[in-house]
């Protein structure tokens, strides 16, 4: 009968610890999101026509590939795959750097500084809006040309 009892117990206890673990979150970077051009503003300009941004990230780590076409009607293509780490990761596709060094602010906030050389040209601060509906990226630093840039580029998720 003890032996009985304490079984019902030990099972029961393990259904109920079962039933509280839920498994992690996804990031809430995850997945695949279209630029919106109403939304977005680039200074200098001309804005991009289209990008679609595609981003596997978790606490460790993130991959950015982002293909679209820019202002001028050519295609673009920029990956990276980075570790929250302080370390510098190669970039392809951007005329302005070639290394990314990426930073996890919060859950909902990664900040990426952009390098040419040693010297950060660039840095991209995203953030998902709380419904996580929305990704805002907001580019401050200078251009291939050496020009201030002030770009705030709003996505929608897929």
């Amino acid at each position: 009968m003890r032996i009985t009892r304490y079984g019902i117990f030990s099972a029961t206890l393990l259904v109920a610890l079962a039933l509280s673990v839920t498994p992690a979150a996804a990031d809430q970077h995850s997945g695949t999101w279209k630029m919106n051009p109403a939304k977005s503003k680039y200074s200098p300009g001309p804005a991009a026509k289209n990008i679609t941004l595609k981003v596997d990230s978790d606490e460790v780590s993130v991959k950015i590939d982002s293909e679209g076409t820019d202002g001028e009607g050519k295609p673009t293509h920029v990956q990276y795959d980075a570790k929250f780490d302080g370390k510098n990761y190669p970039v392809t596709g951007l005329a302005y750097g070639d290394t990314v060094t990426v930073k996890r602010i919060d859950a909902n906030t990664i900040q990426t500084s952009i390098k040419k050389g040693d010297q950060v040209v660039m840095t991209v601060t995203s953030k998902v809006s709380a419904d996580g509906k929305m990704r805002t990226s907001t580019f401050k630093g200078k251009d291939a040309q050496g020009h201030a840039v002030n770009n705030v580029v709003v996505y929608d998720k897929q």
